[in-house]
């Protein structure tokens, strides 16, 4: 139920109620500084009771992020409506694929305005095959109820609309997910000045690149002994992708790369890093890993594909390497280590200095205001069009209005 002070609710929805905490926390808390209630929408995990001593409700989905039979789809489908039907939110927002396409249609069922944000076409993409024919087809019913489609890079964008899946004048860019410049700030770290780290962190999926990291990491210990490769991230997730827990003990038992595990604050591992990589083929949106590393005045090595080069000036802020070539990688990681302290200090700075300019989290955020209050504005005029302005209690303020940096 509203609260009667309330703008309205604004239901988050996300395939883990971990990614809701960790990469949507500063939009959530904008929205509730702003006086909108926030409902997050996800499978529970252990996470849920973070969103809580947010003050955040938080209402459990049935979602099966691995699975593409269709019975459990459905289900997962018919748990989106049931939630989103009782919820009742002014404006619905959707992150990561499976929850963009059934979040989107179970709004279009009940007529709920939603915004998507596609962060990545994923591997749906990459696969090909009837796959990529039924999700290209899932996305052209899902895609035409938001009102904004929010993508994060140029190239998905394109590949959509160019599909005609996409509205064009629905589609915006936004600079990935941003990242929080304050929290990711270059920090001392003291360490062997003996060692070198190359640190890949992130969901540990072939096709993030990780089986590339390990056969790069064995070519370049033989060349320089002194190098050490860190894994950062969970492993066994929901995902046909996933490298498994045992793979990656064989792998640091061998000596070729250290499992670090998982954790809830990486910045004291970037701190610890002296380049970070991910040799992603993913399709990605834009890589949080990297944004965040380079924030932290990191060095970066990451593949020439789709929103990971949106990340990297070439030789400026760090490299790019071939998608899937092992060899390329390791040619690049050599180079990184043979760069002087101080060049890798300015490559550090150069992309401390590219995040501050395009990715700051507060562009981000600035975007969601404006779209939901445009949404908002979109209501208001239809209600009073229906001559019942009572039936969808909304509250508008010029103040709001005339303070939103993006309004025409």
């Amino acid at each position: 139920m509203r609260h009667p002070a309330s703008k309205g609710i604004v239901c988050v929805a996300a395939n883990t109620t971990w990614y809701v905490y960790n990469f949507r926390r500063r939009l959530i808390a904008e929205l509730v500084e702003q006086g909108y209630e926030v409902v997050a929408l996800s499978p529970a995990d252990r996470y849920v009771q973070f969103l809580q001593k947010l003050g955040i409700r938080h209402v459990d989905l049935s979602l099966d992020n691995g699975s593409t039979n269709p019975f459990r789809e459905a289900a997962s489908l018919l748990s989106m409506f049931v939630a989103l039907r009782k919820a009742k939110p002014t404006v619905l927002l959707t992150y990561t694929p499976k929850i963009n396409i059934y979040g989107s249609i179970a709004a279009r069922m009940l007529g709920v305005p939603a915004i998507a944000n596609l962060s990545g076409l994923g591997r749906a993409f990459v696969a090909g095959g009837w796959l990529k024919f039924v999700t290209k087809r899932l996305y052209g019913v899902a895609l035409k109820q938001p009102s904004v489609i929010f993508f994060q890079n140029e190239e998905d964008r394109k590949v959509l609309v160019g599909a005609g899946l996409v509205d064009p004048a629905r589609a915006k860019r936004l600079p990935g997910s941003g990242v929080d410049l304050e929290r990711f700030r270059p920090v001392a770290c003291s360490r062997d000045t003996g060692q070198f780290v190359f640190l890949l962190a992130g969901r540990l999926l072939w096709d993030k690149g990780v089986g590339e990291f390990v056969d790069a990491a064995r070519a370049v210990k033989e060349q320089f002994p002194q190098a050490e490769f860190r894994l950062l991230g969970f492993v066994d997730v929901q995902n046909p992708s996933a490298v498994s827990r045992a793979q990656v003990d064989q792998w640091d038992a061998g000596g070729v790369v250290r499992y670090l595990g998982a954790t809830d604050d990486v910045r004291p591992h970037y701190a610890a890093a002296d380049c970070v990589v991910l040799p992603s083929y993913y399709r990605e949106g834009v890589p949080r890993t990297l944004l965040e590393a380079a924030s932290m005045g990191i060095p970066i090595i990451t593949t020439d594909s789709a929103g990971c080069r949106d990340t990297v000036e070439d030789g400026v802020t760090g490299f790019l390497v071939r998608p899937r070539d092992p060899i390329d990688l390791a040619s690049k990681m050599g180079k990184m280590l043979c760069l002087t302290q101080d060049d890798r200090r300015l490559m550090g700075e150069r992309g401390r200095s590219k995040m501050c300019r395009e990715f700051d989290e507060r562009i981000v955020i600035e975007h969601y205001l404006s779209a939901i209050s445009e949404i908002r504005r979109d209501a208001k005029v239809m209600r009073h069009r229906r001559g019942n302005p009572n039936a969808y209690p909304i509250e508008t303020s010029k103040t709001v209005e005339s303070s939103d940096p993006w309004k025409e």
